[in-house]
This record gives C-alpha cells, sequence and structure tokens, in this order.
C-alpha cells in the first residue's frame, strides 16, 4: 500500500513538472514592416497562442471574425476567436505605411509556442496580411516574408464606395454574402484595371498606385534571452 501510495505521489510530480513546463513564457519581440509601395495595414494583431488555434485555412470559407478584420481592419473579434487559446494578445494601433515599420514586446510560450500577426490591407475590398500559425523561435530570431491573402468574402470590385479608410472612406465589414464573392481564403491577387467610375458612380482605384506583388509585409521574431 506504502509503494503504491509513493508511487502515486512520484506520478503526480511528474505530472506537475510536465504542466509547469508546458505554461512556462518568455517574451519576444515582434517587428512588423509594410513592404508595399501604395497600401497601408490597419492596426496590427499580434497573439501568440498553443497549436490548437489558426486564424484560416487556405481553401476553407474565412470566420465571420477574419471576414470582418479583412473587410473592416477591426481585431477586436479575432481577439475574442482566439482567447482561450492565447497566452497574449495585442493589437498595435495606429497606420502602418509604405515603408514603415513597428515593434512590441509579448509574452508567449517558451516551448512549442505559436504565434500570428494579421492586419487588412486598405484600400482594399478583403484583403489582409497574415503570418498564421508560426511556431515561436526557441532561441535567437526568425523572419517571414508575408503574403497578402484574400478572404474571398467581397468581390474585389475596388470600388472606393466599397473600401474603407482614409483613402475612400467607404462600407467596411458587408455582411451579406454577395454573387461576386469568392467563398473562400486564397493568395490575393492584387489590382487590376478595371475602369474609373463603377456601376454606382463609385471611384475605381487602379494597379498604377495600389497594386503590389507578393511578399506585401515582413516579420520579424526574436526572443528575448
Amino acid at each position: 500500500m506504502i509503494k503504491q501510495t509513493l508511487a502515486a505521489f512520484g506520478l503526480l510530480l511528474v505530472s506537475s513538472t510536465v504542466l509547469a513546463q508546458s505554461t512556462e513564457t518568455a517574451q519576444y519581440e515582434v517587428t512588423i514592416m509594410n513592404l508595399t509601395p501604395g497600401q497601408t495595414l490597419t492596426p496590427q494583431l499580434v497573439i501568440t497562442h498553443s497549436f490548437d488555434w489558426r486564424l484560416f485555412e487556405f481553401g476553407q470559407p474565412a470566420s465571420q471574425a477574419l471576414e470582418i478584420l479583412a473587410e473592416g481592419g477591426s481585431t477586436a473579434e479575432v481577439s475574442d476567436d482566439a482567447a482561450n487559446f492565447a497566452t497574449e494578445i495585442q493589437t498595435i494601433d495606429g497606420l502602418l505605411g509604405p515603408g514603415e515599420e513597428v515593434s512590441t514586446i509579448i509574452e508567449g510560450p517558451a516551448e512549442r509556442g505559436f504565434f500570428t500577426v494579421a492586419a487588412m490591407l486598405i484600400p482594399t475590398n478583403d484583403t489582409f496580411v497574415a503570418a498564421n500559425h508560426v511556431r515561436l523561435p526557441a532561441q535567437g530570431s526568425l523572419m517571414r516574408m508575408l503574403f497578402g491573402y484574400d478572404a474571398g468574402t467581397e468581390e474585389n470590385d475596388q470600388n472606393c464606395l466599397n473600401i474603407p479608410g482614409p483613402r475612400c472612406g467607404g462600407e467596411g465589414y458587408s455582411p451579406e454574402p454577395a454573387e461576386g464573392d469568392e467563398g473562400f481564403v486564397h493568395i490575393g491577387n492584387g489590382f487590376h484595371d478595371l475602369g474609373e467610375i463603377g456601376e454606382n458612380g463609385g471611384e475605381i482605384l487602379g494597379p498604377r498606385v495600389y497594386d503590389w506583388r507578393n511578399s506585401v509585409a515582413r516579420v520579424v521574431v526574436r526572443r528575448i534571452p
């Protein structure tokens, strides 16, 4: 009986040690740079989290939270979606213009942790930049070049009436699906020459100023010793 009790106590100690290791955290410096010539990043969402959460899956419909971020730039809904899996969630306030960079310090899992970064590109209909479910560096730093992704939730008509932000001031999140929506998350294919005036009189933005060629941003994550 005593041996069984000691054995059970030993297993409890081992389990407690594993739990303690899994909850240890470290600090990371995250630096985001906008690489586009004419797009601006809305406030940038940075999340450290467990393996069990992803912002999106390629070829699958965007969540409503991602749709809201991709069409209107709000990070609140994705933050709520990730809350149960996150170590820390930050939104870096302010717009990040072409060629600009910004840094923040965030806490994350010291072992087997992941990070996600996301922001809308404006002016676009529903294009966002993301580092989706990337493993945090065990030591030193890592760099990732980030693509522009299309949420597939709004037709890419490039019409200012349907684009939010300081350039256009149009509608942001539009909850009702439309015929021109692609319906799944995919690589963004930039701006095209669609004329100058839309059917409803809105200004059509052109590729000369607002187009890009992936990658659209760079993120560097450095573990702080």
